[in-house]
């Protein structure tokens, strides 16, 4: 399994992609077929000073992408509610694949 951190508009850091790579390298104990994980960090709004954007993107085995979004002033904040967002996707997920649902 891949994990890409991109920043777009934004200098991603070691420390935020360390950050960002160790969150979401756990959301694997969820579901197995996870493939692919992208966190794309916005740069500031020019319309909202400060505020900046995270996005996840779960690439799944046989289903579309899972995408969750959050924004906000501080990334790190952002990149654990996306993560936690993530999370629920996958176990939803995973919970409609079982027999009889």
């Amino acid at each position: 399994m891949r994990i890409d951190v991109i920043g777009r508009h934004f200098e991603v850091t070691d420390a935020i992609r360390e950050y960002a790579e160790s969150k979401v390298a756990k959301l694997t104990r969820f579901f197995d077929g996870v493939q692919l994980m992208t966190v794309i960090v916005n740069g500031e709004d020019h319309h909202h000073s400060g505020q900046y954007t995270v996005e996840l993107v779960i690439d799944v085995v046989k289903h579309p992408d899972l995408v969750s979004h959050a924004k906000g002033p501080d990334v790190y904040v952002l990149i654990d509610d996306v993560a936690h967002k993530g999370g629920r996707q996958l176990i939803d997920h995973k919970e409609k694949l079982r027999p009889g649902h």
